[in-house]
């Protein structure tokens, strides 16, 4: 498929009320509106194209931008190539689309540590979202470095900007859920307390760090028996 090709067929699958939806969520025009469940469809018919996945996403255009993050070849990206993605994303869900990507490539140590420690708000925010994609996929880091990151949170998080306070939540959640550091991690939530984050005209709502963790280390547990 070209990358004309590509935009074409995007734009036929965009309707009014995704380009609202999406716009309640942040999203910047240019856009079409394509739901997940079509890009996930194109993504299918496509399969991997790198190629394909810089031009998409040098468009600027947000649905491109979401398809691209889908047909990438995460193992061949560049370092650079993810640098330049994670500044010119959109809005906020492209730079978590981009984490992930990061998070399967070679560079997602590299990546995640650079990221968190940016002032942008979105890159920011992308870099404790590649540790969290990382660690629900498997990859680890040391207990030093995790509970080097939970102290991290527990003194940035309240003056981080927006989309990076939420995601650094997600993040506190994700090493008190797959690292061995339950009893820390939720210690920093109670600390911690409430988190402000403006989700705008929607209704997502922002998880309880602590119970969050309570539950999923059970889950964990039921599932361990299980086996």
């Amino acid at each position: 498929m070209t990358k004309t090709q590509a935009m074409a067929a995007l734009k036929k699958m965009g309707t009014a009320q995704n380009r609202k939806v999406y716009a309640r969520h942040g999203m910047q025009e240019p856009m079409f509106g394509v739901s997940f469940a079509n890009l996930k469809k194109l993504k299918k018919e496509i399969k991997t194209d790198h190629k394909l996945a810089l031009d998409l996403y040098a468009t600027g255009n947000g649905d491109a931008q979401s398809l691209a993050t889908m047909i990438v070849d995460s193992s061949t990206i560049k370092s650079s190539t993810l640098d330049t993605w994670v500044k010119r994303g959109n809005y906020y869900l492209i730079g978590s689309l981009v984490a992930g990507v990061a998070s399967r490539s070679p560079h997602w140590q590299a990546k995640m540590k650079k990221w968190m420690a940016a002032k942008n708000e979105f890159v920011k925010a992308a870099g404790y979202a590649t540790l969290s994609s990382a660690l629900a996929q498997g990859e680890t880091i040391t207990k030093t470095e995790g509970k080097k990151i939970i102290k991290t949170i527990e003194r940035e998080i309240h003056n981080s900007p927006n989309r990076a306070r939420y995601s650094m939540n997600n993040t506190l959640i994700a090493v008190g859920t797959y690292l061995d550091l339950e009893k820390e991690a939720t210690a920093a939530a109670n600390k911690i307390g409430k988190i402000d984050v403006d989700h705008g005209e929607t209704s997502c709502k922002t998880p309880d760090a602590a119970s969050y963790i309570k539950k999923a280390r059970a889950h964990q547990a039921k599932k361990t028996t299980r086996r």
